[in-house]
Parts: structure tokens; sequence; C-alpha cells
């Protein structure tokens, strides 16, 4: 079969296409015959630096979409060709994958596999997000960075769906600003001089909740741009600082919090706590509340071409490789 596979850590040139045996499913597992697989920027990090790699060579990819091939011994209520998406442990950029089978999820009625390649990380977070992490309330103001990203533009509509008073993002370029504006956002700002939007727009007061996955100094932007009694949800380190650190003086003085969400540490240390969520979640694309957009799709042996462009820091939406019919 065909996959992407990577033998040396470094940049995109190191995605390289290769031919590998088909992988069967162990106990508990699934193998997926992979249509579409989700380009995630925590692939970017294992290609470029390791991240979450345990050993040379590797095939990244964390989420699929498409049909399974092959159950594992113990596995039940999923059944060949039957149409799924997953949360791989990754092996994502090949044409079989394989999963557990607690993060396969059958597709719902009415979504097409092309867009089911962004349900496994994308809607679970948003909605952990605005929900079960950042229990945003009726009223409520949110800021969102990476307001044009495929997480931010879905964290977009369920702020709003969940009654936010007013929903804020940040963005790096005009262009991700007027495209954040099409999902939920009131206002966009530009991340230079996002804090003194917020104060502007809230008149000195802050937001309620802010959602990160920059890290680093525009996490302390952040926290410094809450209401009293305010909420921050840390969900990455995108912009690569050190890992932040938080305590009693930036918090106590007006009872700030600060929490913390990972789709993969929930996939490893509950998942049937995942498999609720993703439920809660996919049920909003099933009805139309939530859209996901896709914004770019290459074929496989592009995979190289994808990551580029997520590290430009111009992409928008959710970026997708095809990988099957």
């Amino acid at each position: 079969m065909r996959a992407i596979q990577v033998s040396e850590l470094g940049g995109p040139e190191v995605l390289r296409s290769v031919e590998t045996g088909v992988p069967e499913p162990g106990p508990g597992e699934v193998a997926v015959d992979v249509a579409y697989a989700g380009v995630n920027f925590a692939e970017v990090k294992a290609r470029a630096e390791g991240y979450r790699v345990t050993s040379l060579p590797f095939v990244p990819g964390l989420e699929v979409s498409g049909r399974v091939r092959a159950v594992g011994r113990g596995v039940t209520g999923l059944a060949v060709g039957q149409r799924v998406a997953a949360l791989a442990e990754g092996g994502g950029y090949a044409e079989v994958a394989l999963a557990p089978a607690a993060t396969v999820f059958p597709v719902p009625d009415g979504v097409d596999l092309r867009t089911a390649a962004t349900l496994p990380t994308v809607l679970p977070t948003a909605h952990a997000l605005v929900h079960e992490v950042g229990r945003l309330a009726p009223g409520e103001t949110v800021l969102v960075q990476g307001a044009a990203g495929g997480v931010g533009t879905v964290v977009g509509q369920l702020a709003r769906l969940a009654g936010a008073g007013a929903v804020y993002g940040v963005v790096s370029s005009g262009e991700k600003a007027a495209y954040a504006r099409r999902y939920g956002y009131d206002d966009v700002f530009l991340t230079a001089a996002f804090q003194d939007d917020v104060h502007r727009v809230t008149r000195g007061r802050g937001v309620d909740l802010v959602l990160d996955p920059v890290g680093g100094a525009t996490l302390r932007r952040g926290l410094d741009s809450l209401a009293l009694f305010g909420r921050l949800v840390s969900y990455g380190n995108a912009g690569g600082e050190e890992p932040w650190q938080v305590g009693q003086p930036e918090l106590y003085p007006r009872g700030r919090s600060v929490s913390g969400f990972s789709i993969l540490g929930l996939a490893a240390g509950d998942p049937d706590a995942l498999r609720a969520l993703a439920n809660r979640s996919f049920a909003l694309a099933t009805d139309g509340r939530a859209t996901l957009p896709v914004t770019a799709e290459f074929p496989l042996h592009d995979a190289p071409e994808a990551h580029r462009l997520m590290e430009s820091r111009k992409s928008m939406g959710k970026l997708v490789l095809r990988v099957g019919g």
C-alpha cells in the first residue's frame, strides 16, 4: 500500500511516499481503508520535532475517514464496509490505517467522507472548549486565538449557539479576519494588538473566557485580557515557546483560573469519555447546526505541500489529504 513515511525529523521534504505492507488489526483494533486523512498541527510538530513520536520511521496522521476493512478480536458494533471516522495513534497518511476500536465512530447519515475526516478532532475539541472545559454560560464573552483555523471556525459557531454575549477572534492577517467573521465572530482582531482591542470593545472589563492553542507570550496576554473571575483554556503550544507556567500572582488578585484540554490525552486516558463527547458533538454536524469547512485538499503524495501551507500560517479552515476512493 502507499503511505507517507518519515525516516528523519526535519522539514516537509522528509515526508516521503513509500510502498509498505498492509497492517492487520490486532485485538481491539480496526483497520480502515482510508478515503481522507485530516492534516493537523500536531503532525507538523511530529515531523519537525518528534512530538509524540516513539521511534523512526513512522507514518503520521491522527484522523481518517473511510470504510472498515477488517476488525480485530473482541471488536463489536462495527462491520466491514461501514463508513467510519477514526482518531488514530498515528499512521493516518496511508491507504490503510489502524485505530483502537474505542476511537472509531460511525459517520452520521448525511455527512460525506471528506467532511468526516474533520470529525474526530475538530468537533469534539471545539465542543469541549466551549462546554465541558470552558463552561461558557449564556451572555458571557469569549476570545478565541486562531479563529480562522479548523477548530477556531467551529468554536465561533458553537459559542454563538451557546448564547455567548459576544464572540471575538484573533488571527494573523486581514484575510483571515474576513474569513473568520463568516463563522459566528462579532469582531476579529490581529495578533499584534488584540489585548488593546479586547479592552477597547469591552470598555476595560475583559472577556469571560479565552481559548488558546498558541501558548507562550500569547497565552499570558490572553490571561491579562480576562475579566474578573475569567477563565482561560489552553489546548496547544503552536507558538513553540517554552511551556507556560502560571502561579498565584497572576491568578489570585482577580480570581482567574486556567485549565487545559487535549483530545489525544482524552483518547488515551478515558476513551469512553471521548466517545460520549464525540456523540454529543457529531450531532451538531448531522443536523446542520455546525459547518466544518474544508478549505484545501491535497492528494496523498502532496502531503509535503499541505505541511508547507500549514507552516506558512496562511491556511484557513481545515486541510485534508485525499487518499482513496
